[in-house]
């Protein structure tokens, strides 16, 4: 059966503007639509919260917030939200509509991905939780449900932010949460703290399950799932792959450790590992097929592996088609080429005799000779010609060093420590250490400091946001979700508290909050009922910006004047923040019914149902409880909003 035919939003037209054409998904939070937006004529989703949750005014208030903060998020891998608004009981997102399907779906239909397509979607993925965490944003559900795979092959990571304003749904015991469950970081379960870290380790699940197709803890109950997260290690997906490889075991085990310490800092440095993990993979160990997968894409020669992102068959991503065309020939090596026995004088083609014995005395003594030099030559690069020594790269800022060892020829691997002494971001220590012998094609790793081990929260208190971030950075601390409150004592734009408090000792990587100003409170004034100038004269003088909505409606206010005001009369805003204004388009008139000889309680809700006012004039003798007359006449329109009286029969 067709759900959508009972959704009464189908076929509306929400706030004037948007058409809801087809219903695509129903959530814990809210319902996603299929829309055109009448205006621009083109396709979006919306997302519009269920009517229970929009009676809760704080739970709107963040969802608004959390939807403007991820409207200033552009990224080409994170879906896009273009507009948030409120039509009556309906509080809606305007979202860019991605047409394809979901890596669920993916997983559901294939079982379980080659390392190559699941390092191809794992990528924008990094990249689009990336450019989030840098901006202060944590998704804290990042889960194959809300991972999109366009019908272009493009890959972008949807609800974003929004999920703050649902934790509480977390936990549930239901089915659907048990899956998002799955992909909870241990810290969110028994802390419920949350930074970028969270990400990264449901990042960590979601490879976990596209490498073997299941999730790496499962459980009959949430009890037993959150058991499993918080007191046993993600075991390799080589275990249930075999020919795996180890670098994916690693990338694997490093994002999903169960202490975030242990973890990248965020997505961006997840993305860097990953980045090196795909480039030491030969083909052979990019195309190893799950035992898992159910559907094996068609390849023959190896050449592209995966229908999720599509690219040119034959060629493997960051290979150049030109050195694959230039490797792929085959050239004779001149000492492997037939070499033809030069005619001698006597013209049999053959050597002369008289000359073999000498011919081979000088032969031997050049290969005596030769042996002596060859024997000298492997000598010395057994000892000394294929090694070289690590360079001095000690209190170097990273880039610098691996640079001057990658220079050399050598490989890096960069491991991180904490130190009192050595700068954050410097090098702490090299193995080998500097001077040592090393191949000459070896691998360096290099202790990059993290500064102390514990650090203290700075106060920031009155410094504006940009400075507090800065010093955060320069203490090694990470800045983290940004709150707004209004003060009368701290500058807008500046900082009034962190979470932690300033003092506090924390490790380096914690994510601190900030709270910052938005200026003194103003109260709104009322102008319900004024003309246009003279409503944004009123507010502007106040100290407000003024947006005029873009659709009139009916109103009980004359036409042309203020019919709604957003914040209404009292509500508080501070100094430069916005008031939306709606104005009237006059009354809505309507016919009003012949209620006369009807019990007044019948007359009286046929009235209200049509959205009148009702008035009852009651005889002082004996009054009965039938209408005798009505102010206005049957037939006549009178305007919605307005007061109809109703006289009622008198005597005995």
């Amino acid at each position: 059966m067709d759900t959508t035919l009972q959704d009464p939003l189908v076929g509306q037209l929400l706030d004037g503007r948007y058409r809801v054409e087809a219903r695509i998904a129903a959530g814990g939070m809210a319902t996603v639509y299929q829309a055109m937006d009448t205006r621009l004529d083109r396709m979006l989703a919306l997302k519009v919260m269920h009517p229970s949750l929009a009676t809760d005014g704080a739970f709107v208030d963040r969802f608004i917030r959390e939807a403007k903060s991820v409207a200033r998020l552009s990224h080409p891998n994170v879906v896009g939200v273009f507009d948030q608004g409120t039509d009556g009981t309906y509080v809606y997102l305007a979202m860019e509509y991605v047409a394809g399907c979901t890596l669920r779906d993916v997983l559901r239909e294939r079982g379980a991905l080659q390392p190559r397509a699941a390092l191809d979607i794992l990528e924008p993925i990094l990249a689009a939780l990336g450019a989030a965490h840098r901006a202060g944003l944590v998704h804290r559900d990042m889960k194959p449900e809300n991972v999109l795979i366009g019908d272009d092959g493009r890959v972008k990571v949807a609800d974003f932010g929004l999920v703050r304003a649902v934790d509480t749904h977390t936990t549930a015991s239901t089915g659907s949460v048990l899956g998002t469950v799955s992909y909870l970081a241990p810290e969110q379960m028994e802390h419920g703290t949350a930074d970028a870290r969270v990400d990264v380790y449901a990042c960590g699940v979601v490879l976990y399950e596209m490498l073997t197709g299941t999730k790496p803890h499962t459980g009959g109950s949430v009890a037993q799932v959150l058991y499993q997260h918080l007191h046993e290690d993600v075991l390799p997906p080589s275990g249930l792959v075999p020919g795996l490889a180890p670098q994916l075991d690693e990338l694997v085990a490093l994002a999903c450790a169960r202490d975030p310490q242990h973890r990248p800092q965020d997505a961006v440095a997840l993305l860097s590992r990953a980045q090196e993990a795909r480039a030491q993979l030969t083909d052979a160990q990019l195309d190893v097929v799950p035992p898992q997968a159910k559907e094996v894409p068609a390849g023959g020669d190896g050449a592209e592996r995966t229908d999720v992102l599509p690219r040119p068959a034959g060629t493997a991503p960051g290979v150049d088609e030109a050195e694959l065309h230039r490797t792929s020939r085959l050239e004779v090596p001149p000492e492997e080429r037939t070499t033809r026995l030069r005619p001698v004088p006597g013209g049999t083609g053959a050597p002369d005799r008289r000359t073999l014995p000498q011919r081979r005395r000088l032969l031997t003594a050049l290969a005596a000779v030769l042996l002596v030099f060859g024997v000298g030559a492997g000598v010395w690069y057994i000892n000394s010609g294929q090694f070289t020594t690590v360079p001095a790269v000690l209190d170097m800022p990273q880039a610098k060093a691996e640079k001057t060892l990658r220079d050399e020829g050598l490989g890096v691997k960069v491991v991180r420590g904490f130190s009192s002494n050595v700068d954050r971001g410097h090098v702490m220590k090299t193995d080998p250490a500097n001077g040592k012998r090393i191949r000459g094609n070896g691998t360096v790793t290099l202790t990059v400091s993290r500064g102390p081990n514990i650090v203290t929260v700075p106060d920031l208190s009155g410094t504006p946001v940009a400075d507090a971030k800065r010093k955060l950075r320069d203490r090694g601390l990470i800045p983290g979700t940004e709150a707004r409150e209004f003060s009368d004592e701290v500058a807008k734009g500046s900082v009034i508290r962190t979470d932690p408090v300033a003092g506090s000792k924390r490790r380096p990587d914690t994510a601190v909050g900030l709270t910052i100003s938005r200026g003194p409170a103003v109260q709104v004034p009322g102008v319900l009922g004024s003309k246009r100038a003279d409503a944004a004269t009123t507010l502007r003088a106040a100290g407000f910006q003024v947006r005029f909505a873009d659709q009139p409606v009916f109103s009980t206010q004359d036409k042309g004047t203020v019919a709604r005001q957003t914040p209404a009369e009292g509500g508080k805003l501070g100094k430069g923040d916005t008031v939306t204004l709606t104005l009237s388009k006059g009354p809505e008139m309507i016919p009003v019914p012949d209620v006369t000889g009807k019990n007044v309680d019948d007359a009286k809700k046929q009235l209200t149902d049509l959205g009148f006012q009702v008035e009852v004039d009651k005889p002082f003798f004996f009054p009965q409880d039938t209408v005798d007359s009505q102010s206005v006449e049957a037939g006549q329109k009178a305007p919605k909003g307005g007061t109809i009286t109703i006289k009622l029969k008198g005597g005995l």
